[in-house]
């Protein structure tokens, strides 16, 4: 029987580029890698992703070899995880997929927000059904608490109006998908900046998660951001959902400065070298 963690304990890494293990004690809640260019922050989410890929039937590959995931609870089987990609990229031209699904999706931010349009309306769906119950309770109190479950939406529609005010965008609150009026012109969501589009997807996708217990990869996501949105960034996936864990790289000051200092790892700080045989063990070995 299948059973779900609530958060990653560590992260093992044995035998990275045959020169490294990696041992990294995670927090329930932020957890945020930091080192210079090319030691191995992104390597270590990228394999910590696939082991869970593998873990849960999406990928069959060599890839989860020396790599080694610990839950919280060492009974469950696996737990649930989102990955946001931050780059902009075109979308190369075999990905028939994406095209065929909508001709404005036009790059790997612009698939990401066609996926998360499904899930919000899925969200949308099963907070509506809740309600439904709640209110036909013959419990007073759990009639009372229908209301707030529409509070975690309403908050993610004001903070994205909040961000996006200074050039006058808002979410068209009329409708179910997802959409912005600007000075009385519809916009759908692949009309937006770069940034724009990253910051959406990012509290897009915690919104969905209802609230549950599961795992958020990103890499770098201070990329296209306004300083301003990196500084709010953390604070605001948390305002979503409070049981995310974030685990995250990055190279901005800006995005651990306001209060997540502590949250910071350096790649060095959970590295040990290999040390090599010498030449005369090599032998014994060989023997």
């Amino acid at each position: 029987m299948e059973k779900q963690a609530n958060y990653i304990r560590c992260i093992e890494i044995n035998g990275l580029w045959n020169r490294f293990n990696i041992k990294w004690d995670l927090r329930p809640g932020v957890n945020i890698l930091s080192g210079i260019n090319g030691v191995g922050k992104t390597t270590i989410l990228n394999r910590s992703v696939l082991f869970l890929e593998h873990l849960s039937g999406k990928k069959k590959n060599d890839e989860k070899d020396g790599v080694r995931l610990y839950f919280d609870d060492p009974d469950a089987t696996f737990i649930p995880y989102d990955v946001i990609r931050s780059y902009d990229r075109p979308l190369i031209m075999g990905d028939f997929t994406a095209r065929m699904a909508d001709k404005n999706v036009k790059s790997e931010l612009d698939w990401q927000l066609y996926l998360l349009q499904r899930s919000y309306l899925d969200y949308q769906v099963n907070i509506g059904n809740k309600m439904i119950e709640l209110l036909s309770s013959d419990d007073e109190q759990q009639r009372k608490t229908a209301t707030s479950l529409s509070l975690g939406k309403c908050h993610f529609q004001d903070l994205i109006d909040d961000l996006f005010s200074y050039t006058r965008k808002r979410i068209d609150r009329k409708r179910n998908d997802i959409a912005f009026i600007q000075d009385d012109e519809l916009l759908l969501p692949y009309q937006l900046s770069s940034g724009e589009k990253q910051m959406l997807v990012i509290l897009l996708t915690a919104l969905v998660q209802e609230n549950k217990h599961c795992v958020l990869f990103m890499d770098e996501p201070e990329a296209s951001l306004h300083i301003e949105w990196q500084q709010r960034l953390i604070s605001m996936i948390r305002e979503l959902n409070p049981n995310a864990q974030i685990i995250l790289s990055t190279h901005s000051p800006a995005v651990i400065m306001q209060g997540w200092m502590d949250m910071v790892t350096e790649v060095s700080d959970i590295t040990t070298a290999i040390v090599p045989l010498k030449p005369l063990e090599s032998k014994k070995i060989l023997k």
